[in-house]
C-alpha cells in the first residue's frame, strides 16, 4: 500500500483551546505590526522599511556625489535582501522620502516624475532614478565603524542594521505617521536648526523645562509652508503631554485690481492637502451656493502654488471671505501630534519633547563611544604594526639576513627582535620600496600622530564631560549644514497670531436679489427672479394637471418656513431652491414630508414674530417664530397631533392683534379674544372650536376694530358682533353674501 506523505500522525496532534490559540497568534501579529512595521524608532526616526531602503542604497554606493540608479534596482535589492513585501509598498515609501512637499528634509534625491502636490501619482519605478541625499548620508555616517548593532536579515543570508547611527535628528525633523494595533503615531516635521538649538540647550541643562524648549522649537515647520495659528499655551501643552494638535492655515495675500476690486492669491497650502482636490472642493462649494461671497476659483500654479480666488464683490472684506473658506475647506487643517514611538528597548510609549530629544542625545553618545572604541582598536592595531616597522628599520641588515637564510624566518624574527606575531607578519608582507629612508620618516610621523589620537580617544572614553562636548560639536556641525542659514534650513511655516473673531456677518455682504418662491398644488417648489404677481406666477410652466398654490415674495438670502400637515416646521434656504426655468423639485425630496400634498403654508422667515398654529381637531396655540426654525431635513415638531389629526392652519399674529377667528369645514365661524390662547413652544394647545363631527378648516389672527379679512373682502367690525364668543364654543354659520371659501386666505 502506497504511503501518503501528507497524513499527519495522530500523536502529533495536540488539543488546544481555540481562544488561547487565537490570543497567541493575534498578540504575535500585533507585536510584529508595532515593532516591525508601523512605529518609528526614537533614535533614528525611521520605520524598518525606510531604514532598509537607505541601507540598501548605501550598499549600492548611491552616495550624493554618485550617479543615479533606477528605482527598480533599489526596490529589487530591498525585497531580495531585507524586506520581503510587495514592491509597490516599498516603492511608495521610497517616493515619499524623495518628495520635497512630503519630506521636510528629503532623504532620497529623485530624478524623474515622483508625483506632485496636486496628488498625481509618480511614474513607475522602471522610469525613475534615485540616490541618497546629504541628510541620509548623515544618518548613515559611521555605520561601518561598529556604531550600531546588526541582526540577521529575514533568511539569515546577510545582516541589516537594527538602527542607524542617526547623525541627524530625523524623528522630529521629518516627522512620522503610522497606525499599529491599538496605537498610532503622528509627528509633524520640525526645523532642524531649531531642534539643534534645543539639543544644545539640553546638553547644557539636562533638566530643561518644556516651556524653555518650546522657546527654541517654536512649533512644526512643514515643507509646504503655511501659517501656524495655534496658541502658544496649546503648543506647550501638546509638547508636554506628547499629544495634541496644531492649527495650520494656508498663506494668502490680497492682489489689488482697478476700480476698488481685488482678488486673493493663495501661495502655500497646508501639509498633506492635495491641491487638485482642494480646488475641486472650493468649486463644489461655489456651485452649491454655500459661499455666496466667492465668485470663482482658478489654479494658476506652475512650479509654485498660485490659487486665485475671485470675490463676488469688492465690498467683501478679504478676511471675512477667507475665514469662511477656512471653515468650509482644507485651507485650514488641524495636524495631530502623537509622540508614540519605540524607545531603545523596542517598547512603544508616548514621550514628551524633552524625552524625545534626550533619547536622540543618548543614542548619539552611545554611537560616539562605540565609534571611538572601534577607532581606538584600529589605532592600537596600526601602532603595533608601525612599531614593528621601526624595529625592522633599526635592524635592517640582520633582518634581511634572517629572511634570506632561514626557511621559516617568522619564528626566528619574533625571537630575535621581540616582535609579536602581527608585527612579524606585517614585516614579511612589506614591499621592498618601503625600505627607503623617506618611508622611515613617514612611519615615524604616522606613529606620532596616531599616538596623540590614541591619547585623545582614551581621555574621551574616560570623561563624560568630553563626550558631551564632542556631541555638542556634532550638533553644531549639523546645524551649520542643515540649519537656518541654508536654503534647506530656513523656516517655511510662519508663526502667526491666533485668529480674531470677525465682527461682520456673512449675510451683510451677500447680494440680495428679489425672488418669488412658487410652490405648486403637487408640491413642486422653485424660485423665480423678481417679485411676480399672481398672473405672472400662473404663467410659469407647470406639469400637466398642476398649477400654482403658493407664491410668496422673498430675497435670495432669505429662508422659507414650510409648515406641514404633520405639525412640523421645515426650513429651506432660498439660495438652495431650484430656478424657475424648469418645474422645480418636489419639496418632499428636500425635507422629510410624507407626500407632496402635506404643506399647510409657506412663510418667509423674518424673526421676532409669532404664529398661531391649529389642528383640524380644533386645538392650537401661539408659538414664537424663532422657536420653529429647523436645522435638519427632519424639521422641528411643534404641533403635537393625535391619530388621524392633521395641522390645518397657520396665521401670523399682527402687531396689536386682539382677536382670533376660526372657521370649520361646515363653515361655522367663531371669534374670541386672543388672550384666551396661551403661548407655547410645543404641544397640542387648547381647544379653539368645539365640534363633534366638524373639523377646523382655518384660523386667522386680526385686530377686531379693523375688521376680518376674508378672501377679497374685509368684513367690518360692526357686522362681526354676532359671531363673538368664548374659546371652545361651536360658532355660527356666516350671513348670506359673505365669502363661501373655507379658508380666510387662499
Amino acid at each position: 500500500m502506497a504511503k501518503r506523505n501528507n497524513v499527519v500522525p495522530l500523536a502529533a496532534v495536540k488539543p488546544v483551546q481555540f481562544g488561547q490559540a487565537l490570543q497567541e497568534r493575534y498578540l504575535s501579529y500585533a507585536l510584529s505590526t508595532i515593532m516591525a512595521r508601523s512605529l518609528p524608532d526614537v533614535r533614528d526616526g525611521l520605520k524598518p522599511v525606510h531604514r532598509r531602503l537607505l541601507y540598501a542604497m548605501r550598499q549600492l554606493r548611491l552616495d550624493p556625489n554618485s550617479a543615479f540608479k533606477k528605482s527598480a534596482r533599489v526596490v529589487g535589492d530591498v525585497i531580495g535582501q531585507y524586506h520581503p513585501h510587495g514592491d509597490q509598498s516599498i516603492y511608495d515609501a521610497l517616493v515619499r522620502l524623495a518628495q520635497e512637499f512630503a519630506a521636510r528634509y528629503p532623504l532620497i534625491e529623485g530624478q524623474g516624475n515622483f508625483g506632485n502636490i496636486d496628488g498625481d501619482n509618480p511614474a513607475a519605478m522602471r522610469y525613475t532614478e534615485a540616490r541618497l541625499t546629504a541628510v541620509a548620508e548623515a544618518l548613515l555616517s559611521g555605520i561601518d565603524e561598529d556604531a550600531v548593532d546588526f541582526r540577521p536579515n529575514y533568511d539569515g543570508s546577510t545582516e541589516e542594521p537594527a538602527v542607524l547611527p542617526g547623525g541627524f535628528p530625523n524623528l522630529m525633523a521629518n516627522g512620522a505617521a503610522g497606525i499599529a494595533v491599538g496605537m498610532a503615531c503622528s509627528i509633524p516635521p520640525h526645523n532642524a536648526g531649531e531642534l539643534c538649538d534645543a539639543l544644545l540647550h539640553l546638553i547644557r541643562t539636562p533638566n530643561a523645562r518644556i516651556d524653555t524648549l518650546v522657546d527654541l522649537v517654536k512649533g512644526p515647520d512643514f515643507p509646504t509652508g503655511g501659517v501656524l495659528v495655534e496658541p502658544r499655551d496649546s503648543i506647550v501643552e501638546s509638547y508636554r503631554t506628547g499629544r495634541g494638535a496644531f492649527r495650520l492655515r494656508a498663506r494668502w495675500t490680497v492682489e489689488p485690481l482697478p476700480r476698488g476690486q481685488y482678488r486673493i492669491i493663495v501661495t502655500e497650502i497646508p501639509y498633506q492637502v492635495q491641491k487638485g482636490r482642494l480646488i475641486e472642493r472650493i468649486a463644489e462649494i461655489i456651485n452649491a451656493k454655500k459661499l455666496p461671497l466667492l465668485d470663482d476659483v482658478r489654479d494658476e500654479s506652475a512650479d509654485d502654488v498660485r490659487i486665485v480666488l475671485e470675490p463676488r464683490t469688492g465690498n467683501v472684506p478679504a478676511e471675512l471671505l477667507m475665514e469662511q473658506l477656512f471653515r468650509l475647506t482644507d485651507l485650514e487643517i488641524r495636524f495631530p501630534l502623537n509622540l508614540n514611538v519605540l524607545d531603545r528597548d523596542n517598547t512603544p510609549r508616548v514621550m514628551d519633547l524633552r524625552e524625545v530629544l534626550q533619547a536622540f542625545l543618548d543614542h548619539r553618545r552611545e554611537v560616539l563611544v562605540r565609534r571611538s572604541t572601534f577607532r581606538l582598536t584600529a589605532i592600537e592595531r596600526r601602532l603595533e604594526i608601525l612599531e614593528g616597522y621601526l624595529i625592522a628599520y633599526l635592524n635592517l641588515d640582520k633582518l634581511i639576513k634572517i629572511i634570506r637564510e632561514e626557511d621559516e624566518p617568522k619564528p626566528k624574527m619574533i625571537k630575535a627582535f621581540g616582535l609579536t606575531d602581527t608585527q612579524a607578519e606585517a614585516i614579511l608582507n612589506m614591499r621592498l620600496r618601503a625600505l627607503r629612508r623617506l618611508e622611515e620618516f613617514e612611519i615615524k610621523g604616522e606613529h606620532k600622530k596616531l599616538s596623540a589620537e590614541r591619547k585623545e580617544l582614551k581621555a574621551l572614553l574616560k570623561d563624560e564631560t568630553l563626550q558631551w562636548q564632542a556631541i555638542a560639536a556634532e550638533v553644531q556641525e549639523t546645524k551649520r549644514k542643515f540649519g537656518g542659514k541654508t536654503e534647506l534650513g530656513r523656516r517655511r511655516t510662519e508663526l502667526g497670531d491666533t485668529p480674531a473673531e470677525i465682527e461682520h456677518a456673512v449675510e451683510d455682504f451677500v447680494e440680495r436679489e428679489p425672488i418669488t418662491v412658487v410652490c405648486s398644488d403637487k408640491g413642486w417648489i422653485r424660485a423665480a427672479k423678481g417679485h411676480l404677481d399672481e398672473k405672472q406666477a400662473a404663467d410659469l410652466k407647470y406639469k400637466e394637471g398642476d398649477g400654482p398654490r403658493f407664491a410668496i415674495h422673498a430675497q435670495s438670502t432669505d429662508k422659507v418656513l414650510v409648515f406641514g400637515t404633520n405639525g412640523r416646521f421645515y426650513t429651506l434656504p432660498c439660495d438652495k431652491l431650484p430656478g424657475a426655468r424648469g418645474h422645480g423639485e418636489p419639496v418632499r425630496l428636500m425635507v422629510e414630508l410624507g407626500n407632496e400634498q402635506d404643506i399647510v403654508r409657506l412663510e418667509v422667515f423674518k424673526g421676532g414674530r409669532r404664529f398661531l398654529v391649529a389642528s383640524d381637531a380644533g386645538r392650537g396655540f401661539v408659538v414664537p417664530e424663532d422657536e420653529v426654525v429647523a436645522q435638519t431635513k427632519n424639521g422641528r415638531q411643534v404641533l403635537n397631533l393625535a391619530d388621524k389629526e392633521q395641522a390645518a392652519a397657520l396665521s401670523i399674529v399682527p402687531e396689536g392683534a386682539d382677536s382670533i377667528a376660526v372657521l370649520s369645514e361646515g363653515r361655522k365661524l367663531l371669534i374670541f379674544p386672543m388672550e384666551q390662547v396661551p403661548e407655547m413652544g410645543r404641544g397640542r394647545g387648547v381647544l379653539l372650536q368645539k365640534s363633534k363631527a366638524d373639523r377646523l378648516a382655518d384660523a386667522q389672527v386680526f385686530k377686531f376694530a379693523d375688521g376680518l379679512p376674508w378672501g377679497n373682502r374685509l368684513i367690518p367690525a360692526g357686522e362681526l358682533k354676532f359671531w363673538r364668543g368664548e374659546r371652545a364654543q361651536a360658532g355660527r354659520m356666516p350671513e348670506k353674501g359673505w365669502p363661501r371659501a373655507k379658508r380666510f386666505r387662499e
